[in-house]
């Protein structure tokens, strides 16, 4: 782990934090630096679980509330939020990894009503959700003494896909550029609150989403060629770049989108 992302104190949260995806080492990657009270929700419970003892092992003192539930659902979006806000009494970090790829490149014309309402449910409200109960919370509490200007930091999950289109992928495209345009809306609206809002935006990233089949595999050969290191990244990687913009070292950097892609989006 950098060493520039040690030091994360207070209380964090993330969303899609199980699995072995982003998510998941995100969460492992807070506990690392320090952050001892993490709430993590994810629609598997028993994945989630698996995160939970994951950041045990790491900490055993720390303090980790885990909810299994639909982050497109407000209810249980507001409720998870209210709840780990209640139970730490501070809500510092915030981290939406939650998301999901498609079932498989698809031109729009081919694509069902009910794919596109799951990618962006999921990708889009799910994040908008998210961040509107973050920013409610964050907004009910003072700065931390070590970060006398920070009164709180959200970090979003967009994609390299946000910035530039792919074939058979318009809806996926159209769910993360609207995540990077609100992580930039929100930047504007809550930065003299003392709230950072910025997004991460990975590229091919190894995960059981970019491995579930050998068709995926297939059709995401291209992207890794294109770019210049060849190579899908870890998602140790983007957790890296998530505890930068966490940790007071960004703390002049607002509404930035943060692209970790192995250098696709320079061709």
């Amino acid at each position: 782990m950098a060493s520039l992302a040690r030091h994360l104190f207070g209380a964090a949260v993330v969303t899609g934090a199980g699995g072995t995806g982003i998510g998941a080492a995100v969460a492992k990657a807070l506990a690392r630096s320090g952050c001892t009270k993490i709430a993590i929700t994810d629609i598997n419970l028993n994945t989630l679980a698996q995160t939970k003892e994951a950041i045990l092992s790491i900490n055993s003192s720390a303090h980790v509330l885990h909810r299994p539930g639909d982050i497109s659902d407000e209810h249980f979006v507001d409720s998870f939020h209210h709840e780990a806000f209640n139970t730490f009494s501070r809500l510092d970090y915030a981290v939406n990894c939650a998301g999901v790829l498609g079932d498989k490149t698809i031109k729009a014309v081919d694509m069902s009503m009910d794919s596109f309402d799951r990618l962006n449910n999921i990708n889009y409200r799910g994040s908008w959700l998210s961040c509107r109960a973050q920013l409610r919370n964050m907004l009910r509490q003072d700065p931390l003494p070590e970060h006398p200007k920070q009164r709180g930091s959200i970090v979003n999950i967009a994609s390299q896909l946000g910035i530039v289109g792919r074939p058979g992928a318009a809806a996926y495209c159209a769910s993360k550029a609207a995540i990077i345009n609100m992580t930039r809306s929100n930047a504007i609206d809550y930065s003299d609150d003392g709230i950072r809002v910025n997004c991460v935006c990975p590229g091919v990233i190894e995960t059981p989403m970019t491995t579930s089949s050998p068709e995926m595999a297939e059709a995401l050969k291209p992207a890794i060629n294109i770019a210049p290191m060849k190579r899908m990244g870890t998602p140790d990687e983007v957790a890296d770049a998530v505890l930068f913009l966490c940790s007071s070292q960004a703390s002049f950097i607002q509404g930035h989108a943060l692209v970790v892609d192995g250098g696709y989006t320079i061709n």
